[in-house]
């Protein structure tokens, strides 16, 4: 990686920002992936499934996301 490959803010350049909602994500700033809010594994926009509206946080699969809402109601 290399300077060309950040944006300003540090983040990878191809890093997409979203706002998530219920049953639908609007991008905010355009990219190929997110990241997994539990394992922080890029996960390609036009494949992310899983996601919370009220954390606005991404999970790479059903297990993240289980693993996320277990962490938060103990």
């Amino acid at each position: 990686m290399n300077a060309h490959d950040r944006d300003l803010a540090g983040q990878p350049a191809d890093l997409a920002v979203l706002h998530y909602g219920d049953g639908e994500f609007v991008v905010l700033k355009p990219g190929r992936f997110v990241l997994c809010a539990v394992t922080r594994v890029k996960i390609p926009v036009e494949a992310l499934r899983y996601w919370s509206p009220a954390l606005q946080e991404a999970y790479a699969s059903p297990v993240e996301a289980t693993a996320r809402w277990k962490e938060l109601n103990p």
